[in-house]
């Protein structure tokens, strides 16, 4: 609304301009070679008549055009050359006639959205600027697009002489798409010259991709009819003017280069293309806006779809090397290689040293190249912790473990000298069912029997490159340089390779959508659930409040990959999303561990997706209490205080320097402790009634299984707190059909807002040190500053997962 109110005031500004008497180069001379009204179809003159259509410019693009007005068509003598960058544009005319000539340049910018534009442009004039009564000039424009199927713009010219003029221009396009589109504007100018036109209207037809057709009536009688044809990344235009007489006066030429567009030619050529993805180092959820060349999980999962759907595209090559990637999101890959792979398109994977994790994502190729130098070892799986209890004892730290539920094992670590047959239960189950995931995807890609695969794993394991190829794990040997060689004898041709970046720069405009496309958010709660850190639930709860606000965005997908922590940090981000229950659907995503805290995040969802390997579960709270026993003292430490009430002494304590975290003096009382199991206990109970609740079920049929237990995807998926075996995309897919936008466009947007640089990257040089964190130290010390605290949360093996 608010835009409107501004389109309408520029609107009565320009249309309302004081006017003096001059021969002034008009809306409709200037818009000569154009086809349509500016913002009607595609991209008009590149800002050149209306500057607010540079907001909607996507990449870089030139267009020269010409016309045979004043001469033969191969004399140009009336020739035009315009080129736009989102948000700024550069437009010139040359005219030559009588023996005179003039250049009208303009330079124009524009900022805004899909919705709405403004643009300003000022030109300037070179040559006979007397004879054809030139001036510099200054151009405001704005173009409102509340809906797909309505484009208001409005038009100021503004010379430093002569008459001043405003037009406004209408489109409509009846089906919401590039299909059709009618189009009329109107120009308003005190002292207009009486061959002058007031106004024209017309309609563009694009019946098949590319192929556009125009027509365009004057008020003055005469009528354009034109033809623009695409070729991709190049396009070719004529059209021809008739005058009140019916009669052919001139014709108009136009090539266009730079952009990608529609065309019916692209995906008729056979697949001549492999993608070739680079699969080294880690694999983030977020990177940096600039200096960042790391891969998300979202745009490679995206890239391997516009793979799938280009039709140039015959396979994937991956090179594995230096891989460092968690199961779960190895698994999320091999899935929609998966789906790449049912088109009928091919995959080869390079690997060297991979352990199991590596060889099940490269089980899903048709061919696999192993280095010749290179090593596979099919380890299996395996849990483990370690325990600190005797540390502790040596160095003089007490610990008291606040455990009530069976399988809550958070505090093992410091309580305990080995596992708990409760822990040793859940942990085996969880080791069972990773090991389930990978024989049953391993044994089908490579066609092995399932008492073979126990075999390798139990009496091989380790696989040099000839017993690889014996054992028919791999299909031959060499380095990724043959990699090339070998598609063209698995495929029979040469192909060539392309970088998966690339596929982006084919992205068909978005034109074909007026205004802003509806929008599916996917936020992400990554690390531990904390107030300022990990999560950071201060801030993540604005975004998600935000989300659920929002009216253009229709779904929100809330991606999970969290050990748990502070319930305030959970409780806070799950109630934002609960206030979005009827509103609009609300998706969770669960990573590799999403469990504790990460499930109270989940809980609230319409529908929950996991990863067979996801770590999910652990209903359940627990707490634990450091203390000093005798460390103070080894270290001549002394303490003292003054105090007014029996428990405030309750955490004091001296501070370790450097992290900056206290170790209190002592335990807690009989009485302190029975008040903290009291508060454990209806903490605990509070959390299965709100899944129990965000389920749809009852207390009582949440509780068996929660206990603190933790489970993995497949068996979360057969309890019932899991809806679905599947991952981000399945996350995203459910979300779009339950918003009603399956089959239509929309855009995924992402929360919260990726930092700018990461600052990190120049320690070494300003400092002479390299700076790494360190992810233990760190959850340790998140840890020691909620010593106390109540916290559903994961041990500290689980936490480094992340």
């Amino acid at each position: 609304m608010k835009n409107l109110i501004y389109l309408l005031s520029i609107s009565f500004i320009l249309l309302t301009e004081g006017f003096s008497q001059s021969d002034f180069y008009s809306y409709y001379s200037q818009n000569k070679f154009g086809f349509t009204s500016p913002g009607a179809m595609k991209y008009g003159l590149y800002g050149y008549d209306n500057p607010a259509v540079l907001s909607f410019v996507e990449n870089p693009d030139v267009l020269f055009t010409w016309s045979d007005q004043f001469g033969k068509w191969h004399e140009i003598n009336h020739w035009g050359l315009f080129a736009a960058v989102p948000n700024f544009g550069f437009g010139l005319v040359n005219y030559r006639t009588a023996g005179k000539a003039i250049t009208d340049y303009k330079l124009t910018a524009a900022f805004g959205n899909p919705e709405f534009s403004f643009g300003i442009g000022y030109g300037w004039s070179t040559g006979d600027i007397n004879y054809f009564d030139r001036s510099d000039l200054f151009t405001a424009g704005v173009i409102y697009r509340p809906l797909k199927y309505f484009s208001l713009g409005f038009v100021g010219n503004f010379p430093t002489l002569g008459d001043s003029e405003g037009a406004v221009e209408l489109g409509i396009r009846p089906f919401g798409n590039e299909l059709i589109t009618l189009f009329g504007d109107y120009v308003y100018r005190k002292n207009r010259n009486s061959g002058d036109a007031k106004w024209s209207a017309g309609a563009a037809v694009e019946l098949l991709d590319g192929i556009r057709l125009t027509g365009r009536y004057f008020d003055t009688k005469y009528f354009n009819a034109g033809i623009q044809i695409s070729f991709g990344s190049f396009g070719l235009a004529t059209q021809s003017r008739f005058d009140d007489k019916n009669k052919h006066s001139f014709n108009i030429y136009g090539i266009r280069a730079g952009a990608f567009d529609r065309n019916i030619f692209y995906g008729l050529s056979s697949r001549k293309k492999y993608v070739d993805i680079n699969l080294l180092g880690q694999l983030k959820y977020q990177k940096f806006r600039f200096f960042d060349n790391s891969s998300t999980l979202s745009n490679l999962l995206k890239q391997i779809d516009a793979a799938k759907q280009d039709k140039t595209v015959a396979g994937i090559a991956i090179n594995t090397s230096g891989m460092a990637i968690n199961k779960e999101m190895l698994w999320e890959l091999r899935e929609k290689l998966s789906e790449f792979k049912s088109a009928g398109k091919k995959i080869v994977i390079y690997i060297d040293r991979p352990n199991i994790d590596g060889y099940h994502l490269a089980s899903i190729a048709d061919k696999i190249v192993m280095d010749p130098q290179g090593m596979i070892i099919l380890e299996g799986f395996l849990l483990g912790r370690t325990y600190f209890t005797g540390t502790l004892e040596k160095l003089g730290v007490g610990f008291s473990e606040w455990r009530y539920f069976k399988y809550k094992s958070a505090m093992e670590t410091f309580s305990q000298t080995k596992m708990t047959e409760a822990d040793r239960e859940q942990r085996q189950k969880l080791v069972d069912d990773y090991y389930r995931l990978a024989k049953t995807d391993i044994c089908s890609g490579r066609n092995i029997k399932p008492e073979e695969f126990d075999k390798l794993i139990d009496e091989v394991a380790i696989f040099l490159p000839e017993d690889a190829v014996k054992y028919k794990l791999v299909d031959t040997l060499g380095r990724w340089d043959i990699v090339k060689d070998l598609v063209k004898e698995f495929e029979g041709e040469e192909k060539s390779f392309v970088k998966a970046a690339s596929l982006a720069k084919v992205k068909l405009p978005e034109d074909s959508h007026w205004g802003k496309k509806p929008e599916v958010a996917v936020i992400y709660a990554l690390g531990a659930c904390a107030m300022d850190e990990g999560i950071t639930a201060r801030k993540l709860v604005k975004d998600v409040e935000a989300a659920v606000k929002n009216k253009n965005i229709k779904a929100i997908v809330l991606r999970v990959d969290s050990p748990g922590g502070d319930g305030l940090a959970s409780d806070l981000i799950a109630e934002a999303l609960k206030k979005a229950k009827g509103i609009k659907p609300v998706i969770v995503s669960q990573g590799y561990v999403a469990a504790s805290g990460g499930y109270w995040l989940s809980m609230y969802a319409d529908t929950i997706v996991a990863a067979p390997n996801t770590i999910t579960g652990s209903i359940g709270v627990i707490g634990g209490w450091y203390y000093n026993k005798e460390l103070k003292e080894k270290f001549g430490i002394t303490t003292d205080f003054v105090k007014r009430g029996d428990h405030a002494d309750l955490g004091f304590g001296f501070t370790f320097p450097f992290i900056g975290v206290s170790l209190p003096d002592r335990d807690l009382t009989t009485d302190e402790h029975k008040k903290m199991e009291h508060s454990i206990k209806s903490l605990y109970n509070e959390f299965v009634n709100k899944v129990a609740y965000g389920r749809n079920v009852s207390y009582d049929a949440i509780e068996p299984i929660a206990q603190g237990r933790v489970w993995s995807g497949y068996d979360g998926f057969e309890n019932g707190l899991v809806d679905k075996l599947g991952g981000l995309s399945d996350a995203i897919n459910i979300a779009v059909e339950k918003a009603g936008l399956k089959g239509k466009e929309y855009n995924i947007v992402e929360y919260p807002t990726p930092s700018l640089i990461d600052f990190n990257m120049f320690m070494p040089k300003l400092f002479g040190i390299e700076y790494q964190k360190d992810e233990l130290i760190e959850h340790l010390k998140f840890r020691l500053q909620n010593n106390g605290r109540i916290m559903p949360i994961l041990p500290l093996e689980d936490m480094e997962m992340l």
